[in-house]
C-alpha cells in the first residue's frame, strides 16, 4: 500500500515544474522600449549585487555554524542544517530573480495591452515565488523524513532555514527601508520631485530595495514559517501512539499545494475590474478547495476528523487575521481615510493616529489567535494546535505569489515613471502598486498570525524535546522563579531586536541623506535632468550599512538564547519563549499595521484627497510613512523569524541545557 504522505513530494515537484512554466511565461513577453530594459538592468544588477554580497557573508556563517551543530549535536542535524539554509537561499534567488524580470515587463505589458495584461504578468511572476517556496520547502523536508524517518532531524533543516530567512528578512529589510527612507525625504519633502523621479539617486536602490526585501526576503520569511509549522506537528504527532498523526501534516501541505496551484490558476482580472478583488479572491477559492480536499483526504484514509477540524480552525484564524489587516490598512475603509485626514494638521497628528490604529487593529488579531488555540487544543490537545498552524500555513503558495506581487506591481510603477511612459500607463500601474500594497498587508498579516501559531507549536514540541529527553511529564509552573526570570528576558528580546534594527536604518538613512544632498550640490545639471545621478554609490552604501548593522542581530538572538539556557536551564528557556512569543507577536501586529496604514494614508493624499502631491498634507503623510517604513518592512517581519529561530535553538540544544544548565535541570 502507498503511503499517503508520498503525496507530499509529488505536489512539491509538480509545484517546482510550474513554477518554471510561469518564470518562462514571464520571461518570454516583451521588455520594453531600450530605456525600459536599461532602467530594469540597473535594478537587476543592484539586486543581484546585494543577495550576492549576502550570501558570501552568509556562507561564511552557515559553515561555521553547520562545524558548530556537527560537534555538539552530531553529523545528521550539520547537515541538515546546511540543507535548508542552502534550499531557502535557493528560493530567494528564483523569487528576486523573477521579480526583477517581471517588473519592466509588467510595465510594458499596461503600455501595450492595458491592466488585465499586466497584471496576469505581475500576479504570475510572484506566482514564481510562491510554488518555488512552497515546493522546495515540502521537498526538502520529505528527503529528511524519507532518509531518516525521525521529525526531529527536520529540525536542524528547520533552523538552517530560519538563519537564511533572519539574514535575508533583517538584512534586506534594512536595505530597503535605507534607500526608501533617504529617498523620500530628500526627493518628496525637501526637493518636491516625484516619487520615481530617475534624477533621485536613491531611486534604483529604492527598486532594488523592493526585491531583495520584500521579494526575496518576505518568500524567505514564509519559506522559514511554512517548515517549522510542519516540523513541529510532526514532533508532536511522533509522540503519540498513532503513527500515521506523524504524516498528517505532510498529506495536508501536499493538498494546501494542489489548492494553491488551483487559486493560481482561476485569478484573472477584466479591464475594468478591481485587482485587490481578484487577488482576494484567489486566497478564498484556494481556501475553500483546500478545505474541501482535507476533508475527502481525512474521511477517505480513515483518520480522526477533529484532526480536520484543528486544521480548518487554523485556516479561519489566517484568514480573519488577513481580513483585519485588510481592514486597519485598505485605502477603503475609515482608518487610513481618517490618517490621511490627520495629516492636514502636520505630521504628528498624523503618526499618532495611525499609531493608534495600529495598536486597536492588535487585539481582533491576538484575539483570533488566542480563540484559535484554545479551540484547537480542546479539540486534539497540543497535537491540535500544531495542526492549526499547518493549516494556515498550507496555503502559503497563493499567500507568498500575492506578497511577491506587490513589489513587482511598485518596481513596475517606478519604471514606467522613470521611462516616461505617460500619465495613463502610470494610473495603470498605480492601480497594480495600490493593490499590491493591500495585498502586502494582508499576507503581513497572515505571516505573523502564522508565526504566531507556530510559535506556539513550537513551544509545545519543546516540551515534547524535553519530556523525551528526561523521561517524564513535566510542566513548567509560572511562580517557579526560573520561568519568571526567563518570561520576562523572553519579553524584552523582541524590544531589543526591534530597537537595534530600526536604529540601523536610521543610520544608514541619515548616512544616506546626506549622500542624495551631497550629489545634488555638486553634479552639475542633476536637478535639470541633464546629468545622471550616481546610482552605485547609494546601492553600495545599502549593501554596506545593511550587512554592518546585521551581524549583532543575528549574534544577539543566539547568544542570549544559549546563555539563558546554559545558566537557566530547560524551565528559564520555556519562560523565555513564552515571553518572546507575546511580546513578538503584539508587535509585529502592531508594526505591521500601522506602517501600512501610514504608507496607504499618504497614497490616499496622493489620489487628490486633502490637497494632492506637493501640499502640506502630503508632505506631512510622507514623514508618517516615513516613520512607519522600518515598522512594516524591518522590525516587523523580522519578528516572527525571531521568535521561530530562539524557538528552534531552544529545542535543538535543549538536551545541552539538560545535562549542563548551572541552575534547574
Amino acid at each position: 500500500m502507498v503511503e499517503a504522505w508520498l503525496l507530499a513530494p509529488v505536489a512539491s515537484i509538480i509545484s517546482i515544474l510550474i513554477g518554471l512554466f510561469l518564470f518562462n511565461y514571464v520571461n518570454a513577453k516583451d521588455a520594453g522600449t531600450d530605456r525600459m530594459k536599461e532602467l530594469a538592468g540597473l535594478i537587476q544588477e543592484g539586486s543581484r549585487s546585494f543577495l550576492k554580497t549576502e550570501y558570501r557573508y552568509l556562507g561564511i556563517f552557515a559553515g561555521v555554524m553547520a562545524v558548530l551543530l556537527s560537534l555538539a549535536l552530531g553529523l545528521t542535524i550539520g547537515l541538515s542544517f546546511l540543507f535548508g539554509t542552502i534550499l531557502s537561499g535557493l528560493a530567494g534567488v528564483v523569487g528576486m530573480e523573477i521579480a526583477v524580470k517581471a517588473n519592466v515587463r509588467t510595465a510594458n505589458a499596461a503600455k501595450e495591452g492595458g491592466l488585465s495584461s499586466a497584471f496576469i504578468i505581475a500576479f504570475r511572476g510572484g506566482a514564481v515565488m510562491g510554488l518555488m517556496v512552497v515546493g522546495l520547502a515540502l521537498l526538502g523536508i520529505s528527503i529528511i523524513y524519507w532518509l531518516t524517518g525521525d521529525p526531529e532531524v527536520i529540525l536542524g533543516m528547520s533552523i538552517g532555514a530560519s538563519t537564511l530567512t533572519l539574514f535575508m528578512k533583517a538584512g534586506g529589510g534594512i536595505f530597503t527601508k535605507t534607500a526608501d527612507i533617504a529617498a523620500d525625504l530628500v526627493g518628496k519633502v525637501e526637493l518636491g520631485i516625484p516619487e520615481d523621479d530617475p534624477r533621485n539617486p536613491a531611486v534604483i536602490a529604492d527598486n532594488v530595495g523592493d526585491n531583495v526585501g520584500d521579494c526575496a526576503g518576505s518568500g524567505a520569511d514564509l519559506f522559514d514559517s511554512y517548515v517549522a509549522a510542519i516540523m513541529a506537528a510532526m514532533i508532536l504527532g511522533g509522540s503519540s501512539a498513532i503513527p500515521y498523526l506523524t504524516t498528517v501534516p505532510l498529506l495536508y501541505a501536499g493538498l494546501g499545494i494542489i489548492a494553491s496551484i488551483i487559486g493560481i490558476a482561476v485569478v484573472r482580472v477584466g479591464k475594468d475590474d478591481n485587482p485587490g478583488k481578484s487577488l482576494n479572491m484567489g486566497t478564498y477559492i484556494t481556501a475553500g478547495a483546500f478545505s474541501v480536499l482535507t476533508y475527502l483526504a481525512t474521511s477517505m484514509l480513515g483518520y480522526d476528523m477533529k484532526i480536520w477540524y484543528c486544521n480548518v480552525t487554523g485556516l479561519l484564524v489566517g484568514i480573519i487575521i488577513g481580513m483585519t489587516s485588510d481592514y486597519y490598512t485598505s485605502i477603503e475603509h475609515p482608518p487610513a481615510k481618517k490618517t490621511a485626514e490627520a495629516a492636514q494638521t502636520g505630521a504628528a497628528i498624523n503618526i499618532l493616529t495611525g499609531f493608534s490604529y495600529g495598536l486597536i487593529s492588535c487585539f481582533p488579531a491576538l484575539l483570533g489567535i488566542g480563540i484559535g488555540s484554545a479551540v484547537a487544543f480542546s479539540i486534539y490537545g497540543v497535537y491540535g494546535v500544531g495542526i492549526a498552524a499547518v493549516g494556515m500555513l498550507s496555503i502559503a503558495g497563493i499567500i507568498i505569489a500575492g506578497d511577491a506581487y506587490g513589489p513587482i506591481g511598485d518596481n513596475a510603477r517606478g519604471i514606467a515613471e522613470m521611462a516616461k511612459l505617460g500619465d495613463i500607463v502610470l494610473d495603470l500601474t498605480d492601480e497594480i502598486d495600490a493593490a499590491g500594497n493591500t495585498t502586502k498587508a494582508i499576507t503581513k498579516g497572515f505571516a505573523i498570525g502564522a508565526a504566531g501559531l507556530t510559535a506556539i507549536a513550537l513551544l509545545a514540541s519543546y516540551q515534547q524535546v524535553v519530556q523525551d529527553i528526561i523521561g517524564r511529564t513535566i510542566t513548567f509552573d509560572l511562580m517557579n522563579p526560573l520561568v519568571m526570570m526567563g518570561i520576562f528576558i523572553g519579553m524584552s528580546v523582541p524590544i531589543i531586536f526591534s530597537a537595534m534594527i530600526m536604529l540601523g536604518v536610521s543610520k544608514n538613512a541619515y548616512a544616506m541623506i546626506e549622500e542624495i544632498r551631497r550629489q545634488f550640490d555638486e553634479i552639475p545639471g542633476l536637478m535639470e535632468g541633464t546629468a545622471q545621478p550616481e546610482y552605485d554609490t547609494c546601492i553600495n552604501m545599502a549593501t554596506t550599512g545593511a550587512l554592518r548593522e546585521l551581524f549583532p542581530l543575528i549574534i544577539f538572538s543566539i547568544l542570549t538564547t544559549l546563555i539563558l539556557g546554559f545558566v537557566g536551564g530547560i524551565s528559564a528557556i520555556a519562560g523565555y519563549l513564552a515571553g518572546a512569543i507575546f511580546s513578538g507577536f503584539f508587535l509585529a501586529i502592531l508594526m505591521a499595521n500601522a506602517g501600512g496604514l501610514w504608507d496607504n494614508a499618504k497614497k490616499y493624499v496622493e489620489s487628490g484627497h486633502f490637497g494632492g502631491k506637493g501640499s502640506d498634507a502630503h508632505k506631512a503623510a510622507v514623514i508618517g510613512d516615513t516613520v512607519g517604513d522600518p515598522f512594516k518592512d524591518t522590525a516587523g517581519p523580522s519578528l516572527n523569524t525571531l521568535v521561530t529561530v530562539i524557538s528552534q535553538i531552544a529545542s535543538l540544544f535543549a538536551p545541552l541545557f539538560v545535562a549542563y544548565a548551572l541552575l534547574g535541570i
